[in-house]
């Protein structure tokens, strides 16, 4: 009894093994080039702009008013992701019904 569990078991690895592997050569990374809306590739640049300054000689308010500027360009960036987020919760609950149903 005890061998054919370890003979079962070793053939669902093997099978596993081979499924990945095959699935692996089918579905070739293809990389396309994607494209940046104008107006953030312009918050972008300006990022980089600040990076690149010399700030030393700057002063401290217009130091701040940097940090508030990149700041708020970043929150832009984040808030125009275009992306649809869910939690894990929420995945977890949606499988469920997906199994219950």
């Amino acid at each position: 009894m005890k061998k054919s569990r370890l003979y079962l078991m070793i053939m669902m690895l093997s099978l596993c093994a081979f499924t990945t592997i095959s699935a692996s050569e089918i579905n070739p990374k293809t990389t396309t080039p994607i494209e940046i809306p104008a107006e953030v590739q312009v918050m972008l640049n300006r990022i980089e702009e600040i990076k690149g300054m010399d700030k030393s000689e700057l002063k401290r308010t217009e130091k701040k008013e940097l940090r508030k500027e990149v700041r708020a360009i970043k929150s832009k960036l984040r808030a125009s992701g275009n992306g649809i987020y869910i939690s894990s919760g929420a995945i977890i609950i949606i499988l469920l019904l997906i199994i219950i149903l």
